[in-house]
């Protein structure tokens, strides 16, 4: 059984997020439950990693002095699951913003898919997308790019230990990623489709793993409330 000393003292919360549900929506329901069932004032909860609204799966959740060991989590490497739709791009490189331009894909080869993957193992040089929360000149990306401004993205290193497409069903393409913290799936997504000389965004993403954690183990956000309740 919680005790209210047990999430002062720090627990580590593995849940399972919800599809269109913010990482920061997900701390705040935690929150507002623990509060109300100890009768607290307050309590720090944090997230180790925030995954973009139309991904789903493991957010680790750090309640009380735990917090103070989010850094360390969220550095950890990370493993997705997922879906590149091929043969079109988008500005977000996801779903969130509709289809932008199209690209032929008659050339594409299952050999050519599974050969194109191996580029992009090992340290890499990135663009994040635009549609992202990093800041510049104090503003989130994301908020220039929805008022229709450009701005240059540095490129940054990152490390994919493995890519791997592990279903073809053209133009879906379902994959595998293990990375470094700051790796853009989308990102991925929109890079592997250029090595295709295509295009390509990301349809589908959950991650599954992160460190040691595995979403295997994790509560959805109600099953978290009734253990508390």
């Amino acid at each position: 059984m919680n005790t209210v000393e047990d999430f002062k003292e720090g627990k580590v919360l593995l849940i399972d997020k919800p599809l269109e549900w913010t990482s920061f929506q997900v701390v705040n329901k935690l929150r507002w439950h623990i509060r109300k069932r100890f009768d607290l004032k307050k309590i720090k909860v944090g997230h180790a990693g925030t995954l973009d609204p139309l991904a789903t799966g493991l957010l680790i959740i750090c309640t009380g002095k735990q917090t103070k060991s989010i850094e360390q989590y969220q550095g950890q490497i990370k493993e997705y699951t997922g879906t590149f739709v091929i043969g079109a791009t988008t500005p977000s490189y996801d779903l969130e913003t509709t289809i932008n331009e199209t690209f032929p894909t008659d050339h594409i080869t299952d050999d050519l898919i599974h050969q194109t993957t191996q580029q992009f193992i090992g340290k890499t040089q990135q663009k994040p997308p635009i549609f992202s929360a990093i800041k510049k000149d104090g503003k989130r990306l994301y908020e220039l790019a929805r008022q229709g401004k450009t701005t240059e993205i540095k490129s940054r290193e990152i490390t994919i230990e493995a890519f791997e497409v592990t279903k073809i069903d053209f133009p879906n393409l379902e994959f595998r990623v293990v990375c470094s913290k700051g790796t853009y799936i989308r990102s991925l997504a929109h890079d592997y489709g250029k090595a295709l000389n295509s295009g390509a965004h990301l349809s589908v993403l959950r991650r599954t793993k992160i460190g040691d954690f595995s979403v295997d183990k994790a509560q959805s956000i109600d099953e978290f409330v009734e253990t508390i309740s």
